[in-house]
């Protein structure tokens, strides 16, 4: 396959799946061409152990968690009220149909995403990665090197604490 295809194919899974992580779209842009750069620099490391968009994935990941890095000292760098207002919370192609319904789902994301602060890793990664990111239980055990019933138990167990969570926030108020 041509890097040409491998990028058109590819591109718009590793996007989304930056988006997932770093929730800002000019950010998720510039680390997906990072990572495209990096796989490129890097093809003839591919082994053929997992699958390219595995092993493009793992790529996306580590060049996240350096830009991350580098980004700690910055403020805003978390997921806010306006990042939200920009799509965050939803399918950017359904319009809401209300301006209720968009509050609500505004307040529904907020709460979840305040939740999921609560979660250390790897339970908050992959739960933003299964619901946000539409990766699926393979390909998040892929991403860790652990196989997909890994997958599957950690995202339960994060699904049951984020339940956990919103339910105590409902019983406090």
């Amino acid at each position: 396959m041509e890097l040409e295809d491998v990028y058109k194919l590819y591109y718009p899974d590793v996007f989304r799946f930056l988006y997932v992580l770093c929730g800002k779209q000019d950010v998720a842009e510039e680390l997906s061409q990072e990572t495209f750069y990096k796989a490129i620099r890097s093809i003839h490391k591919f082994r053929g152990d997992c699958s390219m968009k595995s092993w493009l994935y793992q790529i996306g990941k580590n060049t996240y968690l350096t830009w991350r890095k580098k980004q700690r000292h910055l403020a805003g760098t978390e997921l806010t009220e306006s990042d939200l207002e920009k799509g965050w919370y939803g399918s950017q192609d359904r319009e809401p149909e209300n301006v209720e319904e968009t509050v609500i789902r505004r307040n529904e994301a907020m709460r979840i995403y305040r939740a999921l602060e609560h979660l250390s890793e790897p339970y908050k990664e992959v739960f933003c990665l299964r619901v946000l990111g539409e990766l699926s239980f393979k390909e998040i055990g892929e991403l860790y090197g652990k196989g997909e019933g890994w997958a599957r138990v950690v995202y339960h167990r994060s699904k049951l604490k984020v339940q956990n969570i919103l339910g105590e926030e409902r019983q406090q108020s």
